[in-house]
């Protein structure tokens, strides 16, 4: 059994933990480190952990766990945009140990509820091609595919 509760502060470092386990092999950031090496002294994981602070810095009220048994293992994060009414999911992780089993799924619902909730008309996800997960699973919710977006990275030492 799984419950869905929101955002608390000392939840952070449990979702540090697991952007950092979840998003390896599918991180822009690490596209980059292995692309460039590590930039400033600072990991992908590091870089990548930094997204899921931001999201409960800028809206912890829109940021969910899951708990089974009492212990985190999932979370998604959503941000608002009053003026266009198009929510955004910037994050969503699930323990590997914990996957298929719905999680993902119950998380998805509480996020859309929230967003609903809050005006938004559409919401939005973006995945890396890399990730055939989620690019089998967002269409699974009804979300359709409508561009695709090519990353690049040029180290600044480099003239042009």
């Amino acid at each position: 059994m799984h419950r869905i509760r929101g955002f608390q502060p000392e939840d952070l470092p449990r979702l540090r933990e697991l952007t950092i386990q979840c998003f390896d092999g599918v991180s822009i950031d690490q596209n980059i480190e292995r692309e460039l090496g590590t930039i400033a002294g600072i990991g992908w994981q590091e870089r990548k952990a930094a997204h899921i602070e931001e999201d409960c810095r800028v809206n912890p009220a829109g940021v969910f766990v899951v708990e089974v048994q009492g212990d985190v293992v999932g979370y998604i994060s959503t941000r608002l945009n009053p003026s266009t009414r198009i929510g955004w999911i910037p994050n969503l992780a699930v323990d590997p140990r914990f996957r298929r089993h719905g999680l993902a799924r119950a998380l998805f619902a509480h996020a859309f509820a929230y967003l609903r909730a809050s005006g938004m008309l559409a919401v939005r996800i973006e995945t890396l091609e890399q990730n055939a997960v989620g690019r089998a699973f967002y269409p699974q919710l009804g979300f359709r595919e409508t561009a695709r977006q090519i990353h690049y990275v040029k180290p600044l030492t480099e003239e042009p």
